[in-house]
């Protein structure tokens, strides 16, 4: 161990980042802190949208939900942060998300080592504050941030362990939808958090379903309540054959489930792309605004597509010309890769 870490920690707790892929892509990270204190109890803090991916990985003593954030503006607010941790349960505290809210949480805690990245004003509350590193890859600057504590690097594949029961659940949850048990399945996420301009053409998605179903392989669309309207655009706009929709009807735990069901995804750069990756299904993921060599998927496994266009990566969340970097990633070119994986 590095001399920054070296005293005995029993109880230590690991403030998650607060989207599903930036979580999947710590599970590195929490395996190297891990294997770093092998006797510790390792609590995840982590909001309800992510808590459950804990519940996956066995590294992971235990989850406690965190509540929604109150403003940090507010000093009349600042009672309510950290009591969920609080009571003298953790001897020290990592943070994986770079906010001042995170660190307030510890302050407030009572946790007498805090440790994480420096910057938003909060090294005042941390006892190792680490010089924050450019250009890496999301898994590689969590592992980055350990590393420099003390706990030494190993695989940067993400992995979770999907129950036989996520699994059983998820093909009830299947056939229930119309699937028949035998047809190949691929899992297409047509949604994306961050922003329209994350999202390959809803068009672009039918017109590879409905390539598939003349395969004779069934499509199945995962996603958020918030994919609502994306999926009912990708349905109008195919033939409908063979298409299964469970958007907005699995929770974490059985997506997990679906997409182990799954032959391969294909996907934008979205949560579901890092939790099927780390569940061990291949991945074909359409990247536009967003920089594939900081999010993508790790490992051989998985295809990564993108059409050069002289504003990418733009990082914009809507795309104020004319989508050109998704638009000009055709659906033949998609297909072609999916078949690969099949």
């Amino acid at each position: 161990m590095n001399r920054s870490v070296n005293r005995i920690v029993n109880r230590l707790v690991i403030l998650a980042p607060n989207w599903l892929g930036d979580a999947v892509m710590a599970l590195p990270a929490i395996a190297d802190v891990r294997r770093a204190f092998p006797e510790a109890t390792i609590t995840m803090a982590a909001r309800s949208t992510v808590a459950p991916l804990f519940a996956m990985v066995s590294d992971v003593d235990g989850t406690i939900v965190l509540p929604r954030a109150a403003s940090v503006m507010s000093p009349s607010t600042w009672q309510e942060l950290g009591s969920e941790l609080a009571g003298g349960r953790f001897d020290a505290a990592l943070l994986l998300p770079n906010s001042i809210h995170s660190a307030l949480i510890a302050s407030r805690a009572g946790i007498a080592d805090v440790w994480g990245y420096r910057g938003n004003w909060r090294g005042r509350f941390l006892t190792r504050a680490v010089a924050p590193p450019s250009g890496l890859h999301q898994v590689a600057y969590y592992q980055h941030l350990v590393n420099v504590l003390g706990c030494a690097n190993g695989s940067s594949e993400p992995r979770v362990n999907v129950s036989s029961a996520a699994r059983e659940a998820a093909r009830r949850l299947l056939t229930e939808a119309s699937w028949d048990g035998r047809a190949p399945l691929v899992a297409l996420a047509p949604g994306a958090a961050y922003g329209g301009a994350k999202k390959w053409p809803s068009v672009s998605f039918a017109e590879l379903a409905s390539a598939l179903a003349a395969d004779g392989i069934s499509c199945v669309m995962v996603g958020s309540a918030a994919d609502a309207d994306t999926g009912q655009d990708v349905a109008r706009a195919s033939a409908g054959e063979g298409l299964l929709n469970l958007i907005g009807r699995t929770d974490l735990t059985t997506l997990a489930g679906v997409l182990s069901c799954c032959r391969t995804l294909v996907t934008n750069d979205s949560g579901a792309m890092h939790l099927a990756a780390a569940a061990g299904v291949s991945v074909t993921a359409v990247f536009g605004p967003t920089n594939e060599r900081a999010t993508r998927p790790l490992g051989d496994a998985h295809v990564v597509l993108t059409h050069d266009i002289w504003c990418r990566p733009c990082m914009l969340r809507e795309c104020p010309l004319d989508h050109g970097c998704m638009r000009g990633v055709a659906a033949g070119t998609v297909l072609n890769a999916t078949r690969r994986m099949l």
